[in-house]
């Protein structure tokens, strides 16, 4: 596979008993790992159940994270689109091209004459990047949508561990007071006292 294409990868940092973390290659397995560490230290989880949840909780979260990072990205990377339909009425089409590609590469003499341009149009890089939303605006919004998505499973994973944790305290009270109600009637019934009707 070519260097530069994003792969899958499992991650030595956070393997254990939930197997390998999947990130994808330039992810820091270092910031993830601390997260899981920070979000493990906060629920502390009492049993595997509650572990599971607290690492798709990262997991979630890091998705989140992941989809913002790379809907800025996608901006970033199609600023050239944005910034051609900016110029061209400006310099003509057979300019725009070499235009855009000199600033692209970031060539002093390109940024410079497109910063001149802009500003002789009254125009700035804010009016690039609002033609670059345009053009991109479809997967900008189909990425809003899988942000909503994770934060939305992200939640449902944390009422389940509150109620998780609610049944767990209530079977725990439960078995107390059956504990302490059946001591109860032994201390009683050893002092000749009748037994306690159910």
């Amino acid at each position: 596979m070519p260097k530069h294409i994003a792969r899958a990868k499992p991650s030595a940092a956070v393997e254990g008993e939930l197997g390998a973390s999947v990130l994808l290659e330039g992810e820091d397995e270092a910031a993830y790992a601390q997260l899981l560490s920070k979000v493990a230290a906060a629920v502390s989880p009492n049993d595997i159940i509650e572990e599971f949840w607290v690492r798709d909780v990262v997991d979630l979260m890091w998705e989140t994270m992941r989809l913002r990072r790379l809907k800025t990205n996608l901006l970033a990377a199609s600023t050239a689109k944005g910034l051609s339909k900016v110029l061209r009425p400006l310099v003509g089409f057979m300019k725009v091209e070499e235009l855009v590609e000199a600033w692209y590469a970031r060539e002093e003499a390109g940024v410079k004459e497109v910063e001149t341009l802009l500003k002789q149009a009254g125009l700035t890089m804010d009016h690039v990047m609002a033609q670059t939303l345009s053009h991109k605006l479809d997967d900008i919004e189909r990425i809003d949508r899988m942000i909503a998505t994770t934060e939305a499973r992200r939640h449902v994973v944390l009422r389940e561990i509150d109620r998780h944790r609610d049944a767990l305290a209530a079977r725990l009270r439960a078995a107390v007071e059956a504990i302490e109600d059946g001591e109860y009637e032994e201390v009683v019934r050893e002092e000749g006292a009748p037994p306690i009707a159910a």
